[in-house]
């Protein structure tokens, strides 16, 4: 089981001074961020992807390169890389240069997004959102597993004779996550190849989330990569800790009025009823985290949404060594409840053993072929 944190990269106003960070301040406390959740034992950061005001992350493949630097064990990854709206072949070049920077410490999840006027401003039609989707992956998965690729399709020119460079490292194309939080067919598409699937199930009742989940693992399963409660799941959530609930909801309850996600809506307690946000004491967090599994089924990663809505940089890595402080609990919990068959998020050496044994195997295969013959 892995844990991590993502950021949205949201630029706000903080609500209790008013004071709003400068685009290089928020910058520059992300990185500090992704430090801290490797210093307190987190697995895993993620990244959003925005290319419009109130967010800054317009380049996740830059921001993750210079965090890899700075970093030693914790793994990379997106909190949405738009296949909608960026070009395969520059998704493709991207990843492959950041898997190579970090020795193939990183994967990334593909999303829709969910602002409609960025469509317009890379060329695209956002009424095509889920066939962009579906044929952009399609042309994505062909750059990264075959040499030479030669491709046509409804939305960008055709290739001919094209080889990507770089190569993925060692042969092996990152592993890619489809984040999603209403449409079955990013499901099917996860599904169909094997690959994980993200539901970031910050704002909807767990009802909605289980029909999308269960849907990918029956799909899963019917293209043959494993029985259902074997298919590879992650969950996004959120938290406000403090050492006592009624100071955590205290301190909270401004930011969350004034977030730009998912403020002006619901009241705090409703959300928190209704949704996996927990504002409350670490032991609450722990009994609340832990119920995920009991709703979703035995999963792989679970990532918080710690940095949102304005808090500052000083209550972020706070907020951190809270979790960190619970971290080994949440560990052993989650373990002693996972069965023994249900798979670890594939990781690169794994994906590199695993086309180890399917090249050998092909190569017996051919020889036996050769024999017969």
């Amino acid at each position: 089981m892995e844990f991590g944190i993502f950021t949205v990269g949201d630029v706000t106003e903080d609500p209790t001074t008013g004071i709003t960070p400068t685009e290089h301040e928020r910058i520059k406390a992300t990185v500090a961020i992704a430090r801290k959740a490797e210093e307190v034992g987190l697995d895993v950061f993620s990244t959003g992807e925005h290319h419009n005001p109130p967010f800054h992350p317009s380049s996740p493949t830059t921001l993750l390169a210079h965090i890899g630097a700075l970093t030693e064990r914790i793994k990379l990854s997106t909190s949405t890389t738009l296949i909608t709206t960026n070009d395969p072949v520059k998704i493709a070049e991207d990843y492959s240069n950041l898997q190579h920077l970090v020795d193939g410490r990183m994967d990334l999840m593909l999303g829709r997004g969910n602002t409609a006027p960025v469509y317009p401003w890379f060329g695209y039609d956002g009424r095509k959102a889920v066939e962009l989707t579906v044929e952009h992956y399609h042309l994505l998965r062909k750059l990264w597993d075959e040499e030479v690729v030669n491709w046509s399709g409804e939305f960008r020119s055709p290739l001919q004779g094209f080889t990507l460079a770089p190569r993925p490292l060692d042969g092996v194309a990152p592993f890619v996550w489809h984040g999603s939080i209403r449409t079955p067919e990013v499901a099917e598409l996860a599904a169909f190849y094997g690959d994980g699937y993200f539901a970031n199930n910050i704002f909807w009742p767990k009802e909605h989330y289980i029909r999308l989940i269960n849907f990918y693992r029956q799909r899963y399963a019917h293209y043959g990569h494993g029985d259902p409660h074997q298919a590879i799941v992650g969950l996004g959530g959120q938290f406000y800790l403090a050492r006592n609930s009624q100071d955590a909801v205290k301190e909270f309850r401004p930011y969350f009025d004034n977030a730009p996600v998912y403020g002006h809506g619901p009241s705090l307690e409703d959300f928190t009823e209704q949704t996996p946000l927990t504002v409350g004491s670490p032991q609450e967090f722990v009994e609340k985290t832990l119920t995920f599994a009991d709703y979703f089924g035995d999963y792989q990663r679970q990532l918080f949404l710690v940095d949102h809505a304005g808090l500052p940089l000083k209550t972020v890595l706070n907020q951190l060594d809270l979790l960190g402080e619970v971290l080994p609990t949440l560990r052993a919990e989650f373990a002693a409840r996972r069965p023994a068959d249900v798979p670890d998020t594939p990781d690169h050496a794994s994906r590199v053993a695993a086309k180890m044994v399917a090249d050998a195997k092909a190569a017996e295969d051919t020889s036996t072929e050769e024999v017969h013959a």
